[in-house]
């Protein structure tokens, strides 16, 4: 719990979801108005909360703790990797009303940065250092863009060339469609499960990687083995020769020695003179 949650008495349970009331339904809408989708304004904004809860300590202690929430949740939903997701694909309905489908329109034509830029100035209200803090541009930076922001803006609605009117029909815009946020005891869990998730995968695989390595380790060889070296033809030795069949003469010799004594010629015995 930080100073500033002791000193009003909130736990962290109670200061998180005091934050999601008051920022989450309005987020809802202006980050709507970057993306043109409701699904995808509702999923960036709690995101942003989940990570919000994961880094509660951190969060709290910021000077801005809605303006961290708020800058997250547009990252999330100006993320260019959403345009390889199915249910992305394809476009939402648009709003019902002409006037407001042409700002829409005409927002969404605008880069991301330029319409990140004049929702900030022109939407939600924040000054120019301010609006160039969060978007990471220098003021000059963050003054060229709401210029050319609002100026291709009123090229396609002339009506919103007035600052005024521009706020005004931003705001009309974004409380016209129902975007609800769901409950903080929702974000919250879900923000929770899915830190337990990824802490597992994050175990599993240093196991994996511990077990690989001594894998390795241990069948592994310890000492250098040259290679065999491929077997190669002798050159200069005859070729054997298979026998032929015996000539006559050598099966005659071989019959007589069949038929002779098989214990050897006769003893000699010297004669007496």
């Amino acid at each position: 719990m930080t100073q500033t949650q002791a000193d009003a008495g909130l736990t962290p349970v109670q200061a998180f979801d005091a934050l999601y009331a008051f920022c989450a339904p309005a987020l809802v809408r202006q980050t709507y108005l970057l993306t043109g989708r409701r699904e995808l304004a509702r999923e960036a904004v709690e995101r942003a909360f989940q990570l919000a809860w994961q880094r509660w300590p951190e969060v709290a202690r910021d000077r801005d703790p809605g303006g961290w929430v708020r800058a997250v949740a547009y990252d999330c939903a100006l993320s260019p990797w959403h345009r390889f997701r199915p249910r992305y694909r394809n476009p939402e309905p648009p709003p019902a009303d002409p006037a407001d489908r042409a700002v829409l329109h005409a927002l969404l034509e605008l880069p991301p940065s330029y319409r990140r830029t004049l929702v900030l100035y022109d939407g939600v209200g924040l000054d120019l250092p301010e609006t160039a803090a969060e978007t990471e541009a220098s003021t000059p930076a963050a003054a060229n863009r709401l210029t050319h922001a609002r100026q291709a803006v009123a090229a396609r609605v002339p009506e919103l060339a007035d600052p005024a009117v521009l706020h005004r029909r931003l705001l009309e815009l974004a409380s016209a469609e129902r975007l609800r946020a769901p409950k903080p005891t929702v974000v919250r869990t879900v923000g929770e499960r899915r830190n337990v998730f990824w802490t597992r995968v994050a175990i599993a695989f240093t196991v994996t990687i511990i077990g690989a390595t001594a894998l390795t380790l241990r069948t592994a060889p310890t000492h250098y083995e040259p290679p065999v070296a491929p077997a190669e033809a002798v050159a200069g030795v005859p070729p054997r020769v298979a026998p032929g069949p015996l000539s006559p003469a050598v099966q005659a010799l071989r019959t007589k020695l069949s038929k002779s004594e098989r214990s050897g010629p006769e003893r000699l015995v010297p004669l007496a003179r």
